[in-house]
Formats: C-alpha cells, structure tokens, sequence
C-alpha cells in the first residue's frame, strides 16, 4: 500500500508520578491537526473476532465535571447520527436522539 492511502491519527498523554493524565494531545495531518490539547478522549475500537469493542477513556484531571458532561451529550449525539449513518436504522436512531434530549434536560445543558 503506497503512503497516499495510508492516513495517521495519534495521541499523545502525559502522565502525572501515578500514571494520572495531566495533558492530552491529538494529530491528524491529513486534517491539518498537529499537536492540539484536549481534556478528554473517547475512543472505541471494534474486535471482530471476539465480537465486542475496545475503549480507551481518558480525561485530564484538571477536566471540569461540566465540560465532562456537555461532553458526554455531545458524543451522545454524534453516536446516534453515525448509528444512522452506519444502519439507516430510523426508527433507532431517533429513540437515541430522544435519549440525547432526556440526557441534556437532566443535566440542565438545554437553555
């Protein structure tokens, strides 16, 4: 495979003396991101052998429990477009989008 089909994405984290996150940096160089900090990262990796998916969690200790929870919704919401996007499933979808909605009005993120 020649490199023009190959993309990156990287993560860097430094630690704290107990192995606690204290920075988070992200790249994408095709996506002109190079270095930039974050809080928090999500990520999951599906195993098709085993049938299940992997995570990755980690958040900096400095991240503030109200940001922690828009970012949650946020990526609430963002997982029941790409549900649609990856199933066409409807009727699914929009249940999760009333989950999202739920989730926002009992965390008082709504206005």
């Amino acid at each position: 495979m020649s490199d023009k089909n190959k993309s990156e994405i990287n993560f860097l984290v430094e630690l704290d003396e107990n192995r606690i996150p204290e920075k988070l940096y992200w790249t994408a160089k095709d996506g002109g991101v190079e270095l930039e900090e974050s809080k928090a990262i999500m990520l999951s990796v599906w195993d098709s052998k085993a049938k299940e998916s992997m995570r990755i969690d980690l958040w900096t200790k400095d991240m503030p429990v109200d940001e922690m929870k828009i970012f949650f919704h946020q990526t609430l919401v963002a997982m029941s477009d790409t549900f649609h996007r990856a199933t066409g499933d409807e009727k699914m979808s929009a249940t999760m989008k009333d989950f999202c909605e739920y989730f926002a009005e009992k965390l008082e993120l709504t206005k």
